[in-house]
């Protein structure tokens, strides 16, 4: 494989998939050099994936990561690559005009692993997850602008903006506010949400509070934490093991928690709040019922 990748690079390099446009800072601030066209794409993380669908530009894809490949919208016959370690040598082949990355595909190996890919003058451009719904929105102003869609990308915008500034307005109003623990992976390896995450200014909005917000970013905490801190409402993503939710209620030393005490443990749908695109918006609905249901009507 090395010596056919090797003769790729040889082949590609300077070709940059039709020439230079322009120079621009991705995501992650890094200085990319844009092709002339971007009508060969390749999407490696769903996040991205759904901006690109939901911009009406999934014709342009020829590979998505296999994250991706259920999402409605998609044609059919699309080559799939592996999120964390990509094909270099199928990836050349498609000759993508543009690769957009996520900050997770970098996880697993600690390293670039596109790489070998941008010797050969394939564009690559990252977007780490947001941090807030406001990076959301920048997500998709930069897709739509390298997509050369701007205007597709304000509509877009200008509709999740609607959604969420309505519960927004709810949110601040409600008082007084419950307390949120946000399970993103169970025992024994539990994770959540601290400041400086979208999750974390979801469970702002609908007017509640993280029992975690002095912390930052993704962690784990021990159940002794969470325990300690009594939270009224558990909210969890696990959908991957057999009933989610009694474990939580039967996990050791949770029954003096107040959510489990009063059967305040739900489920959240997980695609739709584990990826940072437009489809937050069922997912802060979702989360806005479940914590204040006589606040929030279902229709909401």
């Amino acid at each position: 494989m090395a010596i056919t990748v090797l003769a790729m690079i040889q082949m590609l390099a300077g070709c940059g998939g039709g020439g230079a446009q322009k120079t621009i800072n991705d995501r992650a601030g890094t200085r990319i050099t844009m092709p002339r066209k971007t009508e060969r794409i390749i999407s490696t993380a769903p996040s991205n994936t759904e901006i690109i669908i939901d911009l009406g530009l999934a014709e342009r894809l020829i590979a998505v990561d296999t994250y991706s490949a259920e999402l409605a919208g998609l044609r059919g016959e699309l080559v799939l690559i592996d999120f964390a370690y990509p094909d270099a040598e199928v990836i050349i082949g498609l000759e993508p005009d543009l690769i957009i990355a996520a900050g997770h595909n970098q996880m697993a190996s600690g390293e670039d692993p596109f790489k070998l890919i941008k010797e050969t003058g394939i564009a690559v451009v990252y977007i780490p997850t947001s941090t807030g719904v406001d990076g959301i929105y920048e997500d998709i102003r930069f897709i739509a602008e390298v997509l050369q869609a701007g205007g597709r990308g304000d509509e877009l915008i200008g509709q999740l903006k609607e959604g969420i500034d309505a519960i927004a307005k709810t949110g601040a109003s409600v008082s007084p506010r419950k307390s949120v623990y946000f399970e993103i992976s169970p025992f024994p390896y539990m994770v959540t949400c601290g400041q400086e995450t979208y999750l974390n200014q979801m469970i702002e909005i609908i007017g509640a509070e993280n029992i975690f917000a002095a912390e930052k970013g993704w962690f784990s905490p021990s159940a002794e934490a969470v325990i300690e801190r009594n939270p009224d409402v558990i909210l969890t993503l696990v959908d991957f093991t057999d009933v989610p939710l009694e474990e939580i209620k039967n996990r050791d030393g949770f029954a003096v928690i107040n959510a489990v005490k009063n059967n305040e443990v739900y489920a959240i749908d997980a695609n739709s709040a584990s990826r940072p695109s437009p489809r937050i918006l069922p997912a802060l609905r979702q989360m806005a019922r479940a914590v204040y249901p006589d606040i929030y009507e279902e229709g909401f």
